[in-house]
């Protein structure tokens, strides 16, 4: 599959968790994949942060894995998080991946130690040489303890042959401006940074990675529909519509404020898992006022 076919709004899953067992709730995910599919998204991309990736055994990970690409059955593309603090685990998920029919994954380098750049290009060697299917290079230091430059990602993207795509979530505009000089254009680049969603289309971005939809899919599509028609007033007036939302799910953390305002929607997919606890009632009171302000 081509990455030309990554554009758009790429919606981020939540994890829901059983409240008996507290292992993945198979119904809920497959329930809130069909709730994104049929609002319009564009693509799926399961396991990122939103999806709690990080909290998840590997067997819960293939499990979460192999529901959400086989649920999503091919109706929209899928690009599956697979990272992991070490090269050799991300390789294995990057393979299952793969066999369970992931249409490309996304790597976040997830640092300890820190990383030196021949480490980092190591790693995504060693993953790309594993599997057939593009990556898209995931660059988030906020969460991952590692910040890569836009010289060092076009580096990247030059020579190594999978890796096709970035995903860029400093909430650093320039860094965009920049990958797109360095690699005149050529490198499709993905904003991650919800606040700057209407500066990243304006300044190329082929797409959206956002949890957003979960909540607001129909003011994300909007907004990407303008964007492409050129109706850049229009564009403004939906993005800046929809800012409070996209700020306070940031802030308050993005499994925490979707899992608590799907509730508010009527699909309670349960409470995060610990350490990270439930939003607070206050905290739930605002995000409900800002959802309903915005219907």
């Amino acid at each position: 599959m081509s990455q030309a076919l990554f554009k758009g709004i790429i919606a981020y899953p939540i994890t829901p968790f059983d409240r008996e067992t507290d292992g993945i709730d198979g119904p809920a995910l497959r329930a809130s994949i069909d709730r994104l599919v049929n609002d319009g998204v564009h693509a799926i991309a399961p396991l990122g942060s939103t999806g709690e990736s990080a909290y998840l055994s590997d067997a819960e990970w293939d499990e979460a894995a192999e529901i959400s690409i086989g649920h999503v059955a091919k109706r929209v593309p899928v690009v599956v998080g697979i990272s992991d603090l070490t090269t050799r685990n991300a390789i294995r998920r990057a393979r299952f991946a793969q066999s369970a029919g992931a249409d490309a994954v996304m790597v976040l380098p997830i640092s300890y130690w820190k990383l030196s750049e021949a480490e980092i290009v190591r790693h995504y060697s060693e993953i790309a040489h594993a599997i057939d299917i593009p990556i898209m290079l995931y660059n988030n230091p906020a969460t991952s303890g590692v910040d890569m430059s836009p010289q060092l990602i076009a580096r990247m993207v030059r020579e190594i042959d999978n890796v096709t795509m970035v995903k860029e979530s400093t909430g650093d505009i320039q860094r965009m401006h920049v990958l797109h000089q360095l690699a005149d254009g050529e490198i499709p680049f993905y904003n991650g940074s919800n606040p700057l969603a209407l500066e990243a289309f304006c300044a190329g971005a082929s797409g959206w990675c956002t949890a957003a939809p979960n909540l607001i899919a129909r003011l994300t599509l909007e907004l990407y529909a303008a964007i492409q028609a050129g109706k850049l007033d229009e564009a403004r007036a939906l993005f800046y519509r929809q800012l409070p939302v996209l700020e306070f799910i940031l802030k308050g953390g993005l499994p925490t404020t979707i899992k608590a305002g799907l509730k508010l929607k009527g699909h309670d997919v349960g409470a995060p898992r610990r350490p990270l606890m439930a939003l607070s009632d206050d905290a739930t009171a605002r995000l409900g006022a800002l959802l309903e302000a915005v219907q």
